[in-house]
């Protein structure tokens, strides 16, 4: 193993003391975890273009969840940016090598620089999981208790954003951008709480967090009036958070690792590999929903059934029974879909909620009634009128637009 040039200068200078291996501060893992984070960072980047593209050429619509989500990928650029210097100066290696090898304006620098891209980090993760509840706010716009919840989440992230912020701001007495080690001395005296102490709150609250961002979709799958094997498909698509709870959990054990192991900074790189990765996967989770207008095809299988489907169906269904369809009730009602892909304009799509009634008039026609904009789908529920089955014909209708 090549001995890198500081360490050999550190060993020059008596500042190396003989029980520690020169191997052994030359050990490294920057390499690897620059090349994560800058993966992260590109496919991220390449998610939140395809997304920004639909909403302003597709949809022609940009709401206030994409506006969050751009602020999110601001931030998370400076991130990133910070993170890679901050392993560029040594701040993963091991923690002889912090003490005996990096001169002490380096060691206060990485210090400062940690204090600064934390609160960035922090700060990005509230601003993209508000923009998950203003996306799933207009998903649920007449959808009652829940559409009431997600209101009420918003206080409770901000609620756990601010100690948040505040741990990281007041972490030392007087207030500083340091975390002196033990033994580094300085100038001012300061008393500091333990950075794994802040850290295992500020991750504890986060991973609280991303819970909740989970739970919202769960919920709204779960309301949906289709068969489970159309709600485990959605899931796949609005899921992805699971992977995020993941992420956010092996932070809290990387924090715990780093502050109470021996050798902690060894354990700094994968850190903030977690961290980056942690922002990454919430913002594509949150924009593969939005991705549907320009991979259509490949969502196919998500969207409502076509109109000669649904037709093909029930003449199947028909055909197949000699005694007629009874009312499927209310626990078969396909009327109401919270989630719903929408066609609006000139083939521009969004996801949006959609409420239905369809039901027949006294000659035994087919009314529908629906929200102005909205689809409405020719899953019909099939009754008897004055003892006589319906007719294929009826059947066969073409569903109607709302103006």
């Amino acid at each position: 193993m090549t001995i890198p040039d500081d360490i050999l200068a550190a060993k020059a200078a008596r500042r190396i003391p003989g029980d520690v291996s020169l191997s052994y501060l030359a050990q490294s893992r920057d390499h690897s975890a620059i090349v994560g984070i800058v993966f992260l960072v590109c496919l991220t980047g390449v998610v939140m273009i395809i997304r920004l593209y639909a909403r302003l050429f597709l949809v022609k619509k940009i709401g206030i969840d994409d506006a969050l989500a751009t602020l999110t990928m601001l931030i998370y650029i400076a991130f990133v940016a910070l993170s890679i210097v901050l392993i560029d100066l040594g701040s993963g290696r091991h923690i002889e090598y912090i003490q005996y090898v990096l001169s002490m304006t380096t060691v206060r620098e990485t210090e400062v620089l940690d204090f600064v891209a934390h609160v960035l980090y922090t700060t990005a993760l509230f601003f993209c999981r508000l923009s998950g509840l203003a996306f799933y706010f207009r998903l649920t716009a007449r959808a009652g208790k829940l559409h009431i919840a997600i209101l009420t989440a918003a206080p409770f992230l901000l609620a756990a954003y601010l100690p948040q912020l505040f741990l990281l701001i007041f972490h030392c007495k007087p207030v500083t951008g340091l975390w002196p080690y033990e033994w580094l001395s300085e100038p001012i005296t300061y008393t500091c709480l333990p950075w794994g102490l802040v850290y295992s709150v500020n991750s504890g609250l986060s991973l609280a967090c991303d819970v909740m961002m989970f739970i919202i979709p769960a919920i709204l799958i779960r309301q949906l009036h289709v068969s489970m094997e159309k709600k485990i498909k959605l899931s796949l698509v609005m899921f992805p958070g699971v992977f995020v709870i993941i992420i956010s959990a092996v932070r809290v054990w990387l924090v715990i690792r780093g502050q109470w192991a021996s050798d902690g900074s060894w354990a700094y790189n994968p850190m903030l590999c977690i961290e980056n990765a942690e922002i990454a996967g919430t913002l594509i989770a949150l924009s593969v929903p939005a991705l549907k207008p320009v991979f259509g095809n490949l969502f196919s299988h998500l969207t409502e059934y076509t109109s000669s489907h649904t037709r093909s169906r029930s003449a199947g269904r028909l055909r197949s029974h000699s005694n007629p369809v009874s009312a499927l009730g209310s626990n078969a009602r396909d009327d109401k879909r919270l989630l719903n892909w929408s066609k609006r304009g000139h083939d521009d799509y969004e996801m949006m909620p959609s409420e239905v009634s369809v039901t027949r008039d006294a000659n035994g026609s087919i009314v529908s009634s629906t929200v102005p904009g909205i689809k409405v789908t020719n899953e019909v529920n099939i009754t008897r009128v004055d003892g006589r089955t319906p007719s294929l014909e009826s059947l066969s209708r073409p569903s109607s637009r709302a103006a």
